[in-house]
């Protein structure tokens, strides 16, 4: 049995009733929850989770989400296939994972039932959707008996507390007096499902009801029917009788400031827009669409007014070579994708490393390899960031752990670029892109300045060289077209070390390969050290990085609670790594690093340390689960 101290990796639900005697409506504090609306693709089950989430964060919960979505555009409505979810994790406390196992599930159809009851805890509440639950939907999602009724019905109300309510038939019946054509009527129970949820865990409607009006203005039918349909779903969870508790989950103690929703997407556009600032350089983003780095490219084009451009181009090879153009001119050049359209960048991001120009190469990672399972999450393009160009093209790695987290690592990123006249790889992935988490709105003043050696007009250009360094971070000038005077010649061929003039003597070649990996070795100075939380020396090591860090601080903290010496160190930088993890590797006995992927970090490290590490992977297109990494450390301490 899972510990039960911390409900993120218990098997049974906090929503379980306590006792069987109890008042007509009894108000019970929890901790926190985890609950998961799922239906067809078709049923805003997105725009549900995102005002629960919103609603949740104005409450004062601290938490995170996890959209999930089928990557078809139209699968088959009522297919499994086709199911779309979203799930929050809120709580009184720091929330780390947008939950292992969920309390409440949502299921508004068969499939979403099928595909997603196996994540619900015992006890856990179930609502159905029993209006969807006939013969035609039943067969789509692959049933061949009702899930409802007869014995596999008893033994779903024996696992759970079932709550079946016929939310399209209520639907109906509410905006019977609208004229509003049927078909659209019934996509407006989302709604009606929220209010529900939103009486069961005490959120107030205010929220979500002004939002309605911003969302329809000029709509007044479905404004009006979707606040009905909200107050409606509110009231009757309040008068069905089908409930016997409510919870309540007390505000988290946050510092005093401003705060909002904050997704990795959002996170990486602004933390660009306050580096552009900081920088005084002009923004270029160029792109090709595909999920999940799109969603960057859709933000960063509402910042038209703030000195940003966004180029869609018509393939990912133009995309990377654009910005690599608008870099030579003297802005800050930023491309993104995942792993397919890296790889089709790669001659250009090469292109950089050669030249010697900043690049910000954002891969919003996803499962592969080629398409594999674009709505999917993993953290499989390490080794191609790493290895993936032609010749010794060593280039700077940056990965974010928490939504959040990416605000402040791309500028670090952008900061590493300038400074060092370097492509610099930021890898996130799509757990981190489309989750969210509360944020506090940082004041900018107080973040320094990006310096760069960018040769402005008027500068004197006696004795100018292109290939003039810097002599602490071995960086080239950065001269951009139309200065009289710093006039160069650039491009893929090789430069002499001196004059930047074309090259192809054997002597000089190895000098720049040495040199420009030198330049890149030489950041590890200019980096912080790793900070080890728990024990500094014996015992188990949980090392990891990026979107892993949640589930492992969490099943970390966990276990040491209940006395396990276990330690968990977390890398943000990649390449070159922190000049302390060396030291840091070499005090534990046993060192476990959970990847979601087959080890590439681990095969890293063992190259370059020689040390034997346990290796931990998942490649499910899932994140890791709490209850996975406590269950590791559990058979290694």
């Amino acid at each position: 049995m899972l510990s039960k101290e911390n409900p993120s990796i218990s098997s049974e639900s906090s929503l379980l009733p306590e006792t069987s005697s109890r008042s007509p409506i009894d108000l019970r504090k929890i901790p926190s929850a985890s609950i998961r609306f799922c239906g067809d693709s078709g049923d805003g089950m997105q725009l549900t989770g995102l005002q629960f989430t919103t609603t949740t964060g104005i409450a004062g919960n601290d938490l995170m989400t996890l959209p999930d979505f089928p990557a078809e555009i139209r699968a088959p409505q009522g297919t499994t296939a086709g199911v779309s979810g979203f799930q929050i994790h809120f709580a009184s406390q720091d929330v780390y994972t947008p939950g292992d196992k969920i309390d409440l599930l949502v299921a508004m159809n068969p499939a979403a039932l099928k595909t997603n009851q196996g994540d619900l805890k015992r006890g856990g509440i179930l609502i159905i959707n029993s209006s969807s639950f006939h013969e035609r939907n039943l067969t789509k999602a692959g049933y061949d008996f009702h899930p409802m009724e007869g014995d596999e019905g008893a033994r779903l109300k024996e696992k759970f507390s079932v709550i079946s309510v016929p939310i399209s038939e209520l639907t109906l019946n509410s905006l019977k007096d609208l004229e509003l054509p049927k078909n659209q009527a019934e996509r407006c129970k989302n709604f009606f499902a929220l209010g529900m949820t939103y009486w069961l865990f005490e959120r107030k409607l205010d929220h979500t009801l002004s939002w309605i009006e911003k969302k329809f203005a000029k709509k007044d039918i479905l404004i009006e029917a979707n606040q009905k349909l909200l107050k409606a779903g509110y009231y009757f969870a309040e008068t069905c009788e089908f409930f016997s508790t409510r919870y309540e989950i007390d505000p988290v103690i946050s510092e005093p400031g401003f705060y909002r929703n904050l997704s990795g997407s959002n996170a990486i556009a602004l933390g660009l827009l306050v580096a552009s600032k900081k920088a005084k350089l002009p923004l270029f983003y160029a792109g090709y669409p595909i999920t999940p780095a799109s969603e960057i490219l859709h933000e960063l084009s509402m910042y038209r007014n703030f000195n940003v451009k966004t180029f869609q181009a018509e393939d990912e090879i133009a995309a990377a070579a654009a910005a690599v153009g608008a870099s030579y001119g003297g802005s800050i050049g930023v491309t993104a994708s995942s792993g397919p359209g890296i790889m089709l960048k790669e001659e250009a991001i090469s292109l950089s490393v050669t030249t010697e120009l900043p690049l910000i190469i954002i891969d919003a990672q996803r499962a592969g390899p080629s398409t594999g399972m674009p709505t999917k999450t993993e953290q499989g393009d390490l080794h191609l960031a790493l290895f993936g160009r032609s010749s010794d093209s060593p280039i700077p790695i940056l990965a974010p752990f928490s939504p959040a987290d990416s605000f402040l690592l791309i500028q670090e990123a952008v900061r590493i670029a300038l400074r060092f006249m370097t492509p610099v790889f930021f890898l996130s992935d799509l757990y981190l892109i489309m989750g969210s988490e509360p944020w506090k709105i940082p004041d900018t003043d107080l973040i320094a300045p990006i310096e760069h050696g960018m040769i402005r007009e008027g500068d004197d250009p006696s004795g100018f060289s292109v290939m003039k360094r810097d002599s602490k971070t071995l960086a080239r000038r950065w001269a951009v077209p139309g200065i009289d005077g710093f006039e160069h010649r650039i491009g893929g061929l090789e430069k002499d070390v001196e004059s930047g003039n074309v090259s192809y003597d054997p002597q000089n070649h190895e000098k720049m390969v040495l040199l420009r990996r030198q330049k890149i070795e030489n950041i590890s100075s200019f980096i912080p050290e790793l900070e080890v939380f728990g024990e500094k020396s014996g015992g188990l090591l949980l090392l990891g990085w990026g979107s892993s860090y949640g589930a492992i601080r969490e099943a970390v903290l966990s276990s040491r609670g209940e006395g396990t010496k276990v330690s968990h160190v977390h890398l943000q930088y990649l390449y070159p790594f922190p000049r302390n993890l060396g030291d840091i590797l070499q005090s534990y006995d046993t060192i476990l690093v959970p990847e979601l992927n087959l080890g590439q970090l681990s095969f890293v490290i063992q190259g370059k340390f020689g040390i034997q590490l346990k290796k931990m992977t998942k490649v499910t297109g899932k994140p890791f689960l709490v209850s996975e990494i406590y269950q590791k450390i559990r058979e290694l301490a």
